[in-house]
């Protein structure tokens, strides 16, 4: 069983620039430790105006082979360059409140891949044209008979079969097919070792051979924690305890990027140690709170922290859950 606890206090956030409002004026701040090291770049993902360009968030973020970053938002789907401008959006019912986003190379083609809790689906789409490939709604066949059915998280293994994790309703994580076939389902609610207490996020961790379900359990009791399951829905143990509220993980090489509810990112190594705490939030009032409006974010310090996802250069982009819509980037520091 893998497993690490995590001091209470550790926090890594050095300012090598003054803190104060996002926007134009405002300077990096520079975050992490040693190789993981970052600094925020003030101002990225705004409007020409200034303001949000994403509008109110809950949701998640992915990047495409070709750099493009994707993040989704109560309005749809928004696309950025690496610099920060809107290259193209999916607005409307059809792509709106995806709460987790996934990208995943198929023949000549990406696609995203999202969990829809409102909307109580799993979605499909094609990521240059928003061409919808596949809907998936509770499969009946698998003969529950849930009140509610609102997934929070999607992934895909490597020979196309779909998770997707009912967090807010029952947490039961189901298995389809490529195609949508529903195909078993696994997990229960709880506190007990093999439980999940709201299941919110869920990735591919191909950090191991074969890959394996990274499992963010973020309200389980006392602490939240990350687990990991097979392919198969076989229990294989708990990865890191004591970690707040983790929302959603996001894997490059050896590292993990974990959002903390709380206001904070934390990044696993191969041993799944911490080994970076980025934009922590020390006021309680603050952190975990949806109400931070943009006139009163920090550079640098995240509230509520929601989605995350590297680049091939290892820069992450993060986003709040926030009621005015709050996107980041934090660009790796060069040795």
């Amino acid at each position: 069983m893998e497993k690490r606890l995590i001091p209470a206090m550790f926090a890594l956030v050095f300012a090598l620039a003054t803190t104060g409002k996002a926007g134009d004026e405002t300077r990096p701040v520079r975050m992490g430790s040693g190789a993981l090291t970052f600094e925020s770049v003030p101002g990225w993902g705004l409007a020409p105006d200034g303001k949000s360009a994403i509008g109110p968030c809950h949701g998640g973020v992915a990047v495409g082979k070709d750099g493009t970053i994707y993040t989704s938002s109560h309005a749809g789907v928004f696309a950025f360059s690496p610099e920060g401008k809107v290259l193209r959006t999916f607005p409307g019912e059809k792509y709106s409140d995806i709460h987790d986003l996934k990208i995943r190379e198929e023949g000549d083609t990406e696609f995203l891949y999202g969990a829809r809790n409102n909307n109580r689906e799993g979605i499909k789409f094609d990521a240059r044209t928003g061409a919808i490939a596949l809907h998936l709604p509770f499969p009946t066949e698998s003969g529950l008979n849930l009140k509610k059915f609102m997934p929070t998280a999607i992934t895909v293994a490597p020979d196309g079969s779909i998770f997707l994790s009912d967090g807010y309703a029952s947490d039961h994580i189901f298995k389809f097919d490529k195609d949508g076939k529903y195909l078993m389902h696994f997990g229960s609610h709880g506190d007990g070792l093999k439980q999940f207490h709201t299941a919110h996020g869920m990735t591919l961790d191909t950090r191991y051979s074969p890959p394996r379900l990274l499992i963010c359990d973020r309200n389980h009791q006392p602490k939240g924690r990350l687990l990991h399951y097979s392919l198969e829905g076989e229990f294989l143990g708990e990865v890191v305890t004591g970690l707040g509220m983790p929302t959603s993980a996001s894997v490059r090489g050896d590292y993990v990027s974990v959002p903390d509810l709380h206001g904070r990112l934390v990044v696993l190594d191969r041993t799944n140690s911490v080994i970076a705490v980025l934009g922590y939030n020390a006021d309680p009032k603050k952190g975990g709170n949806y109400n931070i409006p943009q006139e009163k974010w920090i550079e640098g310090v995240f509230s509520g922290t929601h989605g995350s996802s590297w680049d091939h250069e290892g820069n992450l982009y993060v986003q709040d859950w926030n009621v005015s819509g709050r996107i980041m980037k934090l660009v790796r520091v060069k040795p």
